[in-house]
């Protein structure tokens, strides 16, 4: 087991890596008018038009009603449409608007070409240890 000491340094760097998302997605927001979850969502729209809410909670790993606010705000500055299924009226699919489109081709200044920035200067070894290290912290953080 490492020492207690080396699991704060971690967890400092955890942190300082949500604060470092959280003030490029705050920047994200005054220059593209998204936060980077509302950013992700477009983005993911963007690649399966007509997905589920549920679907993109599941990808993201979140519960179906976190994700409800995220679009909530996407729908009501006009960067998606929620429309019926037509395959089951009780579930709704999502799909970008034009507005919706251009934000989804936007790359600078986003939380996603900052990571593409440093995924480039790491190895391939490197990020699959890194994911690695998330996939475990994420499984012990949801441990009873």
């Amino acid at each position: 087991m490492r020492h207690g000491s080396d699991a704060l340094q971690f967890l400092q760097r955890l942190l300082h890596l949500t604060h470092a998302i959280q003030v490029r997605s705050r920047r994200m927001m005054h220059k593209l008018g998204v936060t980077s979850p509302q950013r992700v969502a477009v983005r993911i729209i963007g690649q399966v038009p007509g997905i589920s809410p549920r679907e993109i909670a599941t990808r993201l790993g979140l519960h179906p009603s976190t994700l409800t606010g995220v679009l909530a705000r996407l729908e009501r500055d006009g960067l998606i449409d929620r429309r019926p299924d037509p395959s089951d009226g009780r579930r709704s699919q999502l799909w970008l608007t034009r507005s919706g489109r251009k934000i989804d081709r936007e790359h600078r200044g986003t939380v996603e070409a900052a990571v593409e920035r440093a995924l480039a200067r790491a190895d391939r070894a490197m990020v699959e240890h890194t994911e690695q290290m998330i996939r475990l912290l994420i499984a012990e953080l949801g441990r009873a």
